[in-house]
């Protein structure tokens, strides 16, 4: 059985093509689509990179683990201890280990490890390889590595390749010599003068006043993109950048895809496409960036050809955690039954769960509830953004999380809040170091907005000078506090 599975940072399902948007953003997944099965609900249990990768590659969510965060006790695992054996369990029992114990050769090539610290993901692999750039490289700079691999092993049987890609996660720095695909392509109409200035009366590291992060300064790698959305006009500028990200690295994929033709191996080899976590490109008013526990962050493609697999779409709500374990389960092997994810291969389209709980730990502390039509967003610790304890959002009329209706339908928060105690309930006494969160709220709150950091007191008076005082002044009363009730 020949696997690749492919990882693209920050791709958010529904800037593409196949999953209907409507720029021509991704022919390539979009061909591979009609092949293959496309998953329309399918979720990271826990965002961004870090915590995301820690629990795909483990086959376990952030509460158990306790990995939640980008720094501090909870961006690493807690140590086996006593009962730690010759090896450790926890590298017995990840991916590239079940993959490697049933006969694949394993091999990863990707920056992510060195970029985070985060050599966990790759427990068990029999060979892994640094791109070198920390994932600031751009698809190009990855290929001859994967082109390389694949002209030595691809004509093998029996191997799981993981690749990396990093287009289009920020800074938009796609090379100048690939154009703009989309400069005559209007962006979407939800994204209105109305809602832009309003968000612009609020604040928050990378909304819309301060795009790239506490203020509007674009470093220089970003080629293409605006340091703060005015008007809809910085917002196709902006929103050009990243979905000339998702091309270029759709690009790549499609050379990728022409080699495993030219070696004679399309047909029988199983091709993934995936993320570690979404994007927000307005929403909530965060800009290209990942820091809420919702539809924008959570939710990821999957599109997955598989040989004899017919093509369809799957509607079921999904884990990412429950790809581990359908991948062991489709080349013979054993999950460990430490494993939390649920086998899916067999039968796609009807497979799914009754609900999800998902969270978010680096930029803001949230849980989230996500059923039928639903989703439930908890807030613990703002991230310095501006929401209140509760956020109810109806995905099918409101894609975009533009209206809360927490105070009009307190039976359906009230159902969601249900379903996150049950979570914890069921998980906390497994938990390796009990409730991450309040690990992370002891030590000031997230890694990213932090009440210890110097930027936490810059961004106050930043707030101060730009006539939003009033933000200011919550800020240094409340800390990451929500707010009751809707601002």
């Amino acid at each position: 059985m020949r696997i690749l599975y492919l990882d693209i940072d920050s791709l958010r399902p529904d800037h593409l093509g196949c999953y209907g948007y409507h720029r021509d953003t991704s022919p390539n997944i979009d061909a591979l689509a009609k092949e293959g099965v496309r998953f329309t609900n399918y979720y990271a249990t826990d965002t961004p990179c870090l915590p995301s990768r820690t629990a795909f590659f483990s086959g376990r969510c952030g509460l158990t683990t306790g990995v939640v965060n980008h720094g501090g006790v909870c961006a690493d695992l807690p140590a086996e201890g006593r009962t730690r054996d010759f090896r450790s369990r926890f590298a017995q029992t990840t991916l590239g280990a079940v993959l490697r114990e049933a006969g694949l050769w394993t091999a990863s090539i990707s920056p992510f490890p060195w970029r985070h610290s985060a050599y966990q993901v790759t427990y068990g692999f029999n060979e892994t390889l640094d791109t070198g750039g920390g994932g600031l490289e751009n698809a190009d700079e990855i290929l001859p590595y994967v082109a390389d691999w694949l002209s030595r092993h691809g004509q093998q049987d029996d191997w799981f390749l993981h690749v990396n890609l990093w287009d289009p996660h920020t800074p938009y720095d796609t090379p100048e010599s690939f154009g703009n695909p989309f400069a005559g392509d209007p962006i979407e109409d939800w994204i209105t003068e109305e809602l832009i200035q309003s968000q612009r009366k609020s604040f928050g590291p990378h909304s819309a006043t301060e795009l790239p992060g506490f203020e509007p300064k674009l470093w220089s790698r970003w080629r293409m993109g605006v340091p703060e959305i005015r008007n809809r006009a910085d917002a196709k500028v902006h929103l050009d950048g990243y979905d000339t990200g998702i091309r270029y690295a759709d690009h790549h994929l499609g050379l990728i895809f022409a080699q495993l033709k030219a070696l004679g191996v399309w047909e029988e080899t199983a091709i993934i496409v995936s993320a570690d976590h979404g994007e927000s490109q307005g929403e909530l008013n965060v800009w290209g960036d990942h820091q809420t526990a919702d539809q924008a962050c959570n939710r990821i493609p999957l599109v997955v050809k598989w040989p004899g697999l017919a093509p369809g779409v799957a509607e079921g709500l999904l884990y990412h955690l429950d790809l581990p374990a359908s991948l062991v389960a489709a080349v013979g092997g054993s999950a460990p039954p430490e494993w939390e994810g649920r086998p899916f291969l067999d039968d796609p389209v009807s497979a799914g769960r009754d609900h999800l709980i998902l969270s978010q730990g680096a930029w803001s502390l949230q849980r989230s509830a996500r059923w039928d039509r639903w989703l439930l967003i908890r807030t613990i610790h703002t991230g310095m953004k501006d929401f209140p304890v509760w956020m109810l959002f109806d995905l099918v009329a409101d894609p975009h999380e533009t209206s809360n209706l927490a105070l009009f339908r307190p039976d359906l928060v009230s159902y969601g809040a249900s379903l996150i105690d049950r979570f914890l309930e069921e998980k906390l006494p497994g938990a390796w170091r009990g409730d991450p969160f309040e690990i992370v709220l002891a030590e000031g709150g997230p890694y990213h907005a932090n009440t210890n950091h110097p930027d936490w007191a810059k961004y106050v008076g930043r707030l101060r000078v730009t006539g939003r005082s009033e933000h200011a002044d919550w800020l240094e009363k409340e800390g990451g506090r929500p707010r009751i009730s809707n601002p």
